[in-house]
C-alpha cells in the first residue's frame, strides 16, 4: 500500500514517525452514462459559462464564496503560511473510553504504520493504549481540512477514524414527527427480547456479504455472455401484520435455526468421535 500522508503523532512531548493508509475501499458497480441513440459515453467538461470555453486545469483556482458571486481567491501560497506542525502533526488531546464515542461521529478509517526510527515508541503507544483499553481523540490536517479523529488499537497496528464535529452532525429534531407515545404491551415487550436473544452472536464480519452487488454483476456478466436475463417479479406491498403474530413467526425461525445448527454440530463431533 501507498502511504497517503507522512507526519508524527504528538504523545506529550513525544513525538512519532507515523505513515498514514487507507484502511477501507469502496467496491461499488460503477456505470457510465451513455447517449442513447449511439452508445456513446457521455463526456463532462469544465467549461466557463462567461467565456464559452473549456478550462484547463491549470486556469483553475480555488475559490471561496463569501457572499452570493462573490469570492477570494486561496493561492497555494496562502495555504504554505499554515504551520506546517499543524498540517503534519496528529495532536493527541484526550483519552477516553471507545464506548463514550458515538459510531455517528465516524467517517473515514485509515491504518497507520511506524516511520524511520518510530517503531518503537509506535509500539510503546499501541501497547499502553491496547493494556488500558483506552481511545485517543486526535485532531489532523488531511486534505486541506482539520478534523476530529479517534487513534485506537486495531489488531496489529493502530487504526485512525476521523470524525465529524458536533455541529456537522445533524439534530434529530428535524425528523419526521412520529407518535411517540405508541404503548406496547408486557408480553410483545417479552417476546422482542426473546427475538434479540436469539438472533445475538458473535461479531464476525465475514460473513456478511454485499448481495445486491453479487446480483448485479451476475446480470452483467449474463449479459456480457449473450444470455437471456429474466427479472424476478416485484414484490407486492407488505401487509398490515399482527405485530404479536410476527414475533411469534420470527421467534419460531431463530429457534428452528439454532436447533438446525446445533443438531449439525453433534453430528460433526460424533463424526469425529467414530473416526
Amino acid at each position: 500500500m501507498r502511504p497517503l500522508w507522512k507526519g508524527s503523532i504528538s504523545f506529550g512531548l513525544v513525538n512519532i514517525p507515523v505513515r498514514l493508509f487507507a484502511a477501507t475501499e469502496q467496491k461499488n458497480v460503477k456505470f457510465r452514462y451513455l447517449h442513447e441513440p449511439c452508445r456513446t459515453p457521455v463526456e463532462y467538461r469544465k467549461v466557463c459559462p462567461r467565456c464559452k470555453k473549456e478550462v484547463p486545469l491549470e486556469e483553475i483556482v480555488k475559490g471561496y464564496e463569501y457572499e452570493k458571486g462573490r469570492f477570494v481567491v486561496i493561492e497555494e501560497s496562502d495555504l504554505a503560511r499554515i504551520p506546517e506542525e499543524t498540517t503534519k502533526n496528529i495532536a493527541i488531546v484526550d483519552f477516553v473510553r471507545q464506548e463514550e464515542v458515538d459510531p455517528v461521529y465516524y467517517d473515514r478509517s485509515y491504518f497507520l504504520a511506524p516511520g524511520e526510527t518510530g517503531e518503537k515508541a509506535f509500539q510503546l503507544l499501541q501497547q499502553s493504549m491496547a493494556e488500558s483499553d483506552m481511545v485517543a481523540v486526535v485532531r489532523i490536517v488531511l486534505r486541506s481540512r482539520q478534523s476530529l479523529g479517534v487513534l485506537r488499537v486495531y489488531e496489529h497496528t493502530l487504526a485512525l477514524s476521523t470524525m465529524f464535529y458536533p455541529d456537522e452532525v445533524r439534530s434529530t429534531a428535524g425528523l419526521p414527527a412520529w407518535n411517540r407515545e405508541m404503548k406496547v404491551s408486557d408480553s410483545e415487550l417479552k417476546m422482542a427480547r426473546e427475538l434479540i436473544k436469539n438472533l445475538t452472536a458473535p461479531f464476525t464480519p465475514e460473513k456478511y456479504t454485499d448481495e445486491y452487488r453479487k446480483a448485479l454483476l451476475e446480470i452483467i456478466e449474463a449479459k456480457i455472455a449473450g444470455e437471456e436475463v429474466y427479472m424476478a417479479p416485484a414484490a407486492q406491498k407488505g401487509e398490515v401484520v399482527d405485530l404479536m403474530e410476527a414475533l411469534k413467526a420470527s421467534i419460531e425461525a431463530t429457534r428452528a435455526s439454532a436447533g438446525a445448527e446445533t443438531g449439525q454440530k453433534r453430528r460433526k463431533k460424533a463424526t469425529v468421535g467414530t473416526a
